[in-house]
């Protein structure tokens, strides 16, 4: 027994050191454009980032992230936020994580809480001056509040419906990956707003621009995180590594 309980925890550290340079490969590697954004694009450690929640849960999942993205700041401090650019994936990890272990009220309280933050910023959330620009939060969050939360598990426990374990995956990446978004942007809101207070019609006009444009980044990260995701799942089941930490 002691041998066996051994063996997973080597297996777990392992593939925690494993996911954890996979990020810090991925974390300044810009994958595609950002439509609509020109000179921006959509880095590869987003698209990692719900794959090493799945994997490894929310608790490995994050520590992997963490260290990477630590040693990521070390190397070359990429991102608007310079070295802590990397929590809003820390953030993505930890709500797939709890997705797929089906922790109901932790992420509906957690994104309710995180979006609400967002939304009622003072005097520059987008609730003030762009509410459209929240739709797609609104969706997510209703989600999250319905029986249809842990679909994308149960979908992902049938791995030998290859369609139904790509919907589950793809699910999860999208939801953490809208989680991750509203921790972005309340960063972005608690850096800026000081120097930017005066400029309101700018934050009015970088809500109302960016209204369709998160929407089409996320679900392109979630589409590829899907694809990625999927095969790797499968292989790791194979072996008989146990998802979701």
């Amino acid at each position: 027994m002691k041998a066996n309980l051994s063996a997973i925890t080597t297996r777990n550290m392992a593939l925690t050191a494993v996911f954890a340079s996979l990020y810090l490969l991925f974390y300044s590697w810009p994958l595609f454009p950002l439509i609509g954004s020109p000179g921006q694009f959509i880095k590869a450690g987003n698209i990692i980032a719900p794959i090493i929640g799945i994997i490894l849960g929310p608790w490995l999942g994050v520590f992997a992230t963490t260290v990477g993205g630590v040693m990521g700041a070390f190397l070359w401090q990429a991102g608007p936020f310079g070295p802590i650019s990397f929590l809003p994936h820390v953030a993505v990890v930890f709500f797939a994580g709890m997705l797929y272990k089906n922790r109901r009220w932790i992420c509906r309280i957690t994104y309710l809480l995180s979006f609400l933050a967002f939304a009622l910023y003072p005097v520059v959330g987008p609730a003030w001056l762009a509410p459209s620009f929240l739709w797609l939060h609104v969706a997510s969050l209703g989600f999250l509040f319905t029986p249809f939360q842990s679909k994308p598990r149960e979908f992902m426990m049938e791995e030998e419906n290859l369609s139904k374990l790509t919907l589950g995956v793809g699910t999860i990446s999208l939801v953490a990956s809208l989680f991750g978004h509203v921790i972005g942007s309340l960063m972005f809101e608690g850096v800026y707003w000081p120097s930017f207070i005066s400029e309101i019609s700018a934050w009015k006009s970088s809500w109302a621009l960016l209204v369709w444009i998160y929407p089409m980044e996320r679900i392109l990260i979630a589409v590829f995180s899907a694809l990625a995701g999927t095969g790797l799942v499968k292989a790791l089941k194979v072996y008989g590594f146990k998802i979701g930490g």
